[in-house]
């Protein structure tokens, strides 16, 4: 990390608080698939754009915009910090170093639960779509089945993610860009056979600012995850460039998809009772107004393979939060430990994801709808996520303060970015007061603040060391001259 104006260097450690990851080994590419597959941009293509515009009606479009250019401020408040440290903890580890280490617990337990719920929804998901492609030959569906393949795919993942980050990442990367691939394929092919200026309801919505403005909250529920990248900045070569290019020009990438697979959406389906919002189902009940039934089988495949992709995204950036937690003596030390020859968390992952993997299939066998699960672990998710960027924005001018490197450019981006992620958190929290949400959310909050009180008791003196990163080490200048 950069030194303040007028200070003095640190000495140098014998070895970086990172050392036994796989440091400066990750091309930008892959790096660049971690974020986007932590979005899984390809899943929200199909089902993002209705639940938007169940709030939004035909001015989803707009609410995608603002959801946009949301995401972007957010991704500016983050580059603030990873163009100056590569901390394995993500947003725990940066909001300690603006606001210290109280919000940075905080913060850490919000990402924790963003991150392993996430890591469940989307198993669930993969294995949702795999089971309608196997119905589609005659294999019947049911909870069994259901369940065999969430364990199976989960894991698989925890085997990939062990065996080595470049090998993860490389998987991510192909995965992902077959399920973007298969995604814009059925797209593309439903927006030339409706024709690209058949309608000009998505431009000028009859909703107006309301409308829009009810959108944005769902649609950034489909941006949660973009962050991933900066889970992985230890490992990235160059990664003061690769991870803030990468975070931002995910948010970029995925707000691009989500218009044309909202722009779609809308115009494709304008015609039917309650249009867009009525559709539970909307890209399939599309493809078979278009007579085009057999893009249902390639949307199956691609929505499958993104939710595997996340789940290994996720997986990945949730066993590193362990790992930093570890390593300061928050969680159990030996979540610290990284395996000699593979060089990644492995007490970290040989807890985190068979839970992750195994919460969801005790949960199914004990008679909970897929759907439900789904939704549930998702919402649930995305309150986790919206907790965590809100205090990232808040750290972020902070911190430039504090170092002496304040723009103007960061204070707008946060003080536009800070009410607005306030304004979510309340408006989810209230939206979801039917369905029970904010019990889960206290039960939550409750959770981490008695984790809190027992670190507080018997390890304070943990606290300030909150906040690691990757720092060069004698090490490091050794290897560089032999």
């Amino acid at each position: 990390m950069a030194h303040p104006p007028g200070a003095l260097p640190v000495p140098l450690r014998a070895e970086s608080p990172m050392a036994g990851l796989d440091r400066r080994n990750l091309g930008p590419l892959q790096v660049f698939a971690q974020s986007v597959s932590g979005a899984a941009p390809s899943a929200a293509m199909a089902a993002a754009p209705a639940v938007a515009a169940v709030t939004a009606g035909q001015a989803v479009l707009w609410s995608f915009v603002v959801a946009t250019c949301l995401a972007l401020l957010i991704g500016l408040c983050i580059g603030q910090f990873t163009r100056r440290m590569a901390a394995a903890g993500s947003l725990y580890s940066l909001t300690a170093k603006g606001l210290g280490p109280v919000p940075a617990f905080m913060c850490g337990w919000a990402l924790l639960t963003g991150y392993g719920l996430l890591a469940m929804a989307a198993l669930v998901g993969a294995g949702s779509y795999l089971q309608d492609l196997l119905r589609r030959v005659g294999v019947p569906p049911g909870w069994p089945l259901l369940a065999g393949l969430v364990l199976l795919l989960g894991l698989l993942a925890t085997v990939l993610v062990l065996r080595g980050v470049r090998l993860s990442a490389q998987v991510v990367l192909v995965v992902e860009a077959v399920a973007i691939t298969l995604l814009l394929v059925v797209f593309g092919l439903l927006l030339a056979r409706i024709g690209p200026w058949a309608g000009s309801a998505p431009f000028a919505p009859d909703e107006g600012i309301g409308g829009i403005a009810a959108g944005v909250l769902p649609a950034i529920g489909g941006f949660v995850g973009f962050e991933a990248a900066a889970s992985f900045g230890v490992e990235a070569r160059r990664p003061f460039q690769t991870v803030p290019r990468a975070v931002q020009w995910t948010a970029g990438l995925c707000g691009v998809l989500y218009l044309v697979a909202a722009y779609t959406q809308v115009i494709g389906l304008q015609g039917l009772p309650g249009k867009l919002a009525g559709q539970p189902e909307p890209v399939s009940t599309l493809a078979q107004l278009q007579r085009m039934p057999w893009l249902s089988v390639l949307l199956d495949v691609g929505i499958a393979a993104s939710f595997f992709a996340c789940t290994m995204a996720t997986g990945g950036a949730l066993v590193r939060v362990l790992l930093s937690m570890g390593r300061e003596g928050i969680v159990p030390r030996r979540f610290g430990a990284t395996h000699p020859r593979y060089r990644t968390p492995h007490v970290a992952i040989l807890v985190a994801l068979p839970v992750a993997t195994l919460v969801p299939v005790v949960l199914l066998a004990a008679g909970v709808p897929w759907t439900r699960l789904f939704v549930v672990l998702l919402n649930v998710a995305v309150f986790g996520y919206l907790i965590a960027y809100l205090l990232v924005c808040v750290a972020a001018p902070v911190f430039l303060h504090r170092i002496g490197e304040l723009t103007r450019g960061a204070v707008a981006a946060s003080a536009v970015s800070v009410p607005v992620l306030l304004v979510a958190v309340v408006a989810f929290t209230v939206s979801g007061s039917g369905d029970g949400y904010p019990l889960m959310f206290a039960l939550l909050a409750a959770a981490g603040l008695v984790w809190f009180a027992w670190v507080r008791l018997r390890r304070a003196d943990r606290l300030p060391a909150i906040g690691i990163y990757d720092e060069t080490s004698a090490a490091d200048l050794f290897d560089g001259h032999r």
